[in-house]
Parts: structure tokens; C-alpha cells; sequence
């Protein structure tokens, strides 16, 4: 529990980038990973770019008693009123778009996982490749993907009665424009906004709905790794601590490269 772990304070004015990255309340480890490692990166230093966790209620009294000091003394967490579970992780979603947009101001909103190692300056020098105001969808998406309806994760014709899923960007690593998620808070705010329980699938469908009324640039690159990690990656998933750890030793050389231990 050092203070070189907490938090840098917020700027006053716009930011360029949110990262909202989802845990769990007894990820502790993995917190502490992100912060030791890429969370480091001068653009969030230098509070240009602001990152913060999003946990949810534990089922364990204690667990939510130790989050809570964890969230006081780090600054970096923010806890949403509900209990976790799969199904609800779409509304940890909309809170990242929330605090995006209403708290940090932010120019574009990123949501990852807490296992999930960014190259922030990576990810800035894409997003700035895109004309000012547009509005984007980055990721590595998906396009014709079909519901699965058998086995683990299968969602029935109640849950999507379509054939298909709109375009969507993996949920490891995903940026969207402050317009589109503005839109997603508004609609929602509005009891409008239609919840599925892949939360990267709902965004698909929410920026597949604002695409109607305002062109959507998709970017998609593999950079944005689904499973594991690539050479000169811009996000990495599945990463552990030990991993987070390793990759942000090279990255500080210069050298994205991946980290094979676990």
C-alpha cells in the first residue's frame, strides 16, 4: 500500500483518453498489476489520459470492506451499487461511458479487462490518426459473427432472436468517440437503451444504432489481441500479474514484446 501506487489527480479541462477497465472485487492482485505496469505510462502520469477500475458488490461482506479502503487510499477505483454477475456486466459498461464523458470529459472512451496490458501510447497514436470529430469504433471487430445456442455460452432466441450480431469490437480492448457514448448514456438515461448480457456486443449494437443517424468510422486491427498476445500489440488479454509485470520491464526498453510465463 504505497503512495507511488495512487492515483494522479485529475486535470482541470478535457482529457484525450478514458480507460475504463473492468475487475472484480477480489482482484486485488490484478489491480495492483495494472498499476505497477501500465498504468506507469507518462500519458496517465501526466493525467492526459485518466484510467480507473470498476468494480462491482461482492458477495462477501468483507471482500466489499477491503475494496472500499482499497478504493479510498488508491483513488483509481470506482464501485457501481450492484451485485456482480455476468449478466449485469453491460451496466459496468455504461458507468465507463458515464464517468468518461460527465467526469473526466474525455475525447474518446476505452473499456478493457483487468487482465487486459495496454500500450496506452500505442493506442493514443491510433486514435489520433482519425480526423478530430469524427466518430470512431476501434477495436479488433467482428463482423457475421452468430449467436452460439448450445453449450456454455449459449444465448437463446428470447435473449437474440437475429441470426446474427451487429459489428463488434472484442471486449478486451475497445475504444469508442465521446458522441457514441454519449449517445449510450443518454439513451439509457431515457430507459431507451437495449441491454444485452455481451457487454461488447451490446456496444456493438448501440454504435450500429447511432451509425443510422451519424457515419461510424470502424478500425479494426488485430493489435487489439483477443487471446493472449502479439508482437507490437496494442492490447494484450489474459495477461497475469507476473506477465503484467515482464511486459511493462520491456516496454520501458523500448521492446513490446510478449511475456510466455504465466
Amino acid at each position: 500500500m504505497s503512495k507511488e501506487w495512487q492515483a494522479p489527480p485529475l486535470r482541470d479541462g478535457p482529457v484525450d483518453l478514458f480507460i475504463g477497465i473492468l475487475s472484480a472485487g477480489n482482484h486485488f492482485a490484478e489491480r495492483m498489476a495494472v498499476r505497477k505496469s501500465w498504468m506507469r505510462s507518462k500519458a496517465i502520469q501526466s493525467s492526459r489520459v485518466v484510467a480507473r477500475f470498476f468494480v462491482a458488490l461482492h458477495g462477501r461482506k468483507d471482500v466489499n470492506v477491503e475494496l472500499k479502503k482499497e478504493a479510498e487510499f488508491f483513488g483509481d477505483i470506482v464501485i457501481v451499487p450492484f451485485m456482480d454477475s455476468y449478466d449485469l456486466v453491460v451496466l459496468k459498461t455504461v458507468a465507463i461511458c458515464e464517468y468518461g464523458i460527465n467526469e473526466v470529459s474525455a475525447r474518446y472512451i476505452m473499456k478493457c479487462d483487468d487482465d487486459t496490458f495496454v500500450r496506452v501510447d500505442s493506442v493514443l497514436s491510433e486514435i489520433k490518426k482519425v480526423s478530430p470529430g469524427s466518430s470512431v469504433y476501434v477495436g479488433n471487430i467482428n463482423y457475421y459473427h452468430k449467436p452460439l445456442r448450445n453449450g456454455k455460452w449459449a444465448v437463446t432466441y428470447e435473449e437474440w432472436p437475429e441470426e446474427d450480431y451487429p459489428p463488434y469490437a472484442n471486449g478486451p480492448g475497445y475504444i469508442v468517440s465521446s458522441n457514441i457514448a454519449r449517445f449510450v448514456v443518454s439513451d439509457f438515461e431515457k430507459h431507451k437503451l437495449r441491454l444485452f448480457k455481451m457487454e461488447d456486443v451490446s456496444m456493438g449494437m448501440w454504435v450500429e444504432q447511432f451509425n443510422t443517424t451519424t457515419p461510424v468510422k470502424y478500425i479494426h486491427s488485430l493489435k487489439f489481441c483477443q487471446f493472449g498476445c502479439i508482437e507490437d500489440y496494442y492490447t494484450a488479454h489474459y495477461q497475469s500479474p507476473r506477465q503484467m509485470i515482464c511486459m511493462w520491464d520491456k516496454l520501458k526498453m523500448g521492446k513490446p514484446h510478449c511475456c510466455n510465463m504465466r
